[in-house]
Formats: C-alpha cells, structure tokens, sequence
C-alpha cells in the first residue's frame, strides 16, 4: 500500500549527531501490500454489519404460566382458611354440673323406665295371686293378708331399688363412655379443622412462590433484553476494534541527513574567504 496507509503511531525514530551533520532513521508500519485488498473488503464489510441497526426478538422471553397451574392457582386462591374456627380445643369435664345428667337422662329414660313398670306389673301379679289364695282358705282380709302384702311390697320396693341403683350405675358407664367418644371425636375434629386450615396456608405459600419465580424469570429476560439493546452500540464499536487486531504489518526503514550549524557556517564561508578569515572574524570581530 501507499504511504497514505502508513500508521504514524508505529513510527521508531533514532537521531545521531557528528560535527557536520544530524542522521534520523525511522521505521514506519503499514499493512502488508499483498493483505491490502483483503482487509479493505473486510473492513468495509465489517462497518456495514457494525452500522445495521439492532434486530429485537419480538416473541415471549419466558414460557409463563400454563393453563393447569392458572387454574390449579385461581382453585387456591378461592380457598378460605376456617380462621374463626381454627385454635385450641378446650376438654369438657365429664363431671361439670349438668354434664353427667344430660347424657345419662336419654339412657335411664329409655332403659330404668321399662324395667319398672315390669317389676311393678309382677308384684301386682303376684299379688293378686297371693289374694287369691288367701280368699280359698278363708284368710283374706286378715292379719296373714296384712303381712304377705307387706313383704310383697317390700321386696317389691327393693326390687325396683335394685333396677334403679344397676341402671344408674350402667347409665353412668355408658354416659361416660359415650361423652369420651364424643370429646375424642370433637378434638379430632379441631385438630383436623386447624391442619385444613394450615394445608390451605401451605398450598397458598408454595403457589405463590411459584407465581414469584415466574414473575422474576420474567423481570430477568426483560433486563436483560433491555441490556443487550442498551450495549449493542457500545459492543459494535468492539466489533469493529476487533477487526484490526492481528492483521499482517510490514515495517519500512528511513533514514535522512540534516547539515549540522557548522556545516553551513562553513559552506557559507565558501567562495570569498578560508576558514582561517572565518575563525579570525567570529573570535575577533572588526570593531
């Protein structure tokens, strides 16, 4: 190439001074003549592509949500933890006042009850029968009477005391088991109440995080879409630097002679006087 192509930052210079003269040599770089063209078509192909505008993608940077999660978080989000009911269980003595009657009542009604009019009905059986034969042998309405019918409702009377006192006692085993059953059910009941109540925080909690991550992955494509369109220019220029890295350079050696002072002050002197007249004049000039 020509010496318009040469590059001034790669010129070396070295001076050398004698007594009649001053001597520079140079070295100048430049591209290799045989590379010329080459790199001129490189270039120049290189800074079209580097002055083309940014091409954008135009479609999504991220998948989304699908279908199934929109529904699966919308189904979520319609839950309603029982708050109101979530809490303690707070246990019911089987003792309080009124506890122990209220489940014993429906037993001693269904069962004391029966019991008794059957222990009734075969006293008024046997009674009558005692009467009878009482009446036979003529002693009716007598002291013998008085007596039987006494000792008839005595036992009677103990009899029935007896169905009382087994039924209240089995109506308060039963009432007892059955008010544990109960309470047992009640506080698995709570229990299960406040894990609805807590599975429903759960599933909340992990969708949305779900949704969170979703969100950022797609905060982070547009950042760094926003990015790469923020440093196309600065990466062309790159681009472009990059080009002229590495390519062939050839080196080129100058040299040139100035006349030093002395040299000139002599030639000067030449033609009207010798250097004896030269010297005499400058050492003692005329007054």
């Amino acid at each position: 190439m020509g010496d318009d192509d040469l590059d001034p930052n790669a010129i070396a210079t070295d001076t050398s001074d004698d007594l009649f003269s001053n001597t520079t040599r140079a070295e100048e770089s430049s591209l290799s003549s045989w590379a010329g063209p080459y790199v001129t078509e490189m270039l120049g192909r290189g800074q079209a592509l580097a002055g083309m505008p940014y091409t954008a993608y135009q479609g999504p940077l991220t998948a989304g949500e699908s279908g199934l999660q929109t529904q699966a978080y919308q189904g979520l989000g319609a839950l309603t933890a029982p708050i109101t009911q979530m809490g303690g269980y707070t246990p019911t003595s089987f003792t309080e006042a009124g506890v122990a009657q209220q489940y014993m009542s429906p037993y001693l009604q269904m069962s004391l009850e029966p019991q008794i009019a059957e222990a009734q009905r075969q006293a008024e059986i046997a009674r009558t029968k005692q009467a009878s034969r009482l009446s036979k042998a003529g002693a009716y309405g007598g002291g013998r009477q008085a007596i039987m019918d006494s000792e008839l409702i005595r036992n009677t009377l103990r009899n029935i005391a007896d169905i009382t006192g087994t039924g209240y006692q089995q109506a308060f085993t039963e009432a007892q088991g059955q008010f544990n059953t109960e309470e047992q059910a009640r506080r698995q009941a709570q229990e299960m109440m406040n894990q609805f109540g807590f599975d429903v925080f759960e599933a909340q909690r992990r969708a949305g995080a779900e949704q969170r991550g979703i969100e950022g992955e797609g905060i982070a494509a547009d950042i760094a879409q926003f990015e790469e369109e923020r440093d196309f220019p600065y990466k062309q220029v790159q681009y472009m630097q990059s080009l002229l890295q590495g390519m062939p350079v050839g080196v080129a050696s100058y040299e040139y002679t100035e006349p030093s002072g002395l040299s000139s002050l002599l030639a000067g002197a030449q033609g009207g006087s010798d250097i004896y007249t030269l010297l005499n004049n400058i050492l003692n000039p005329p007054a």
